[in-house]
């Protein structure tokens, strides 16, 4: 059985994309420029709004509204991970895996990506607090203010979240939520 991806025109999704074998190099400051300059030229493009993102280590998390008329995610993560690759210096570069080699192709990221089609207010509120609070999940910092990588920052601004928001606190997400 083949897996078939939900396509909804103008939809909005969740996302998740990992490094190949979880290298953490993402966040090194070359690459989190670099990451921001393969968003901004594919969504030249092939335009999308990116709603919340947290960059972790070894993965992203985002969630993006494509247009109406326009259900091609797949394409925008292939130039988007296409474009990263080519311009990135600091990867494991050494550690092809085996059915890559004959390709001779950069292990930067793992070939899929995991995706969610948001179903409603309720779903989107969840994944977005799922991707801000990602990095306290994940033991990287107390307070999802302290991580700097991440949208919780704009909607600190826009007055949607409180600065302390998820601090001193554990929440926890129903299975359903995200997928790592």
């Amino acid at each position: 059985m083949e897996y078939q991806r939900a396509k909804i025109e103008g939809g909005t999704y969740f996302f998740t994309v990992v490094t190949y074998n979880r290298h953490k190099f993402l966040c090194e400051p070359n690459n989190v420029s670099l990451l921001r300059n393969s968003f901004r030229y594919i969504m030249n493009q092939h335009p999308f709004k990116i709603d919340a993102i947290v960059l972790l280590p070894e993965h992203l998390h985002c969630i993006w509204t494509l247009p109406n008329g326009d259900s091609d995610f797949p394409t925008r993560w292939r130039l988007i991970k296409s474009y990263f690759s080519r311009q990135c210096t600091s990867v494991y570069q050494s550690e092809i895996s085996t059915s890559r080699q004959n390709k001779k192709e950069k292990a930067i990221w793992q070939r899929r990506f995991w995706e969610h089609c948001i179903r409603d207010e309720q779903d989107f509120k969840a994944h977005v607090e799922y991707i801000h609070y990602n990095p306290v999940k994940h033991g990287l910092v107390k307070a999802p203010k302290d991580w700097e990588y991440s949208s919780f920052h704009n909607y600190v601004r826009q007055g949607i979240y409180d600065a302390d928001w998820g601090v001193g606190e554990e929440i926890v997400f129903d299975k359903s939520i995200a997928n790592e």
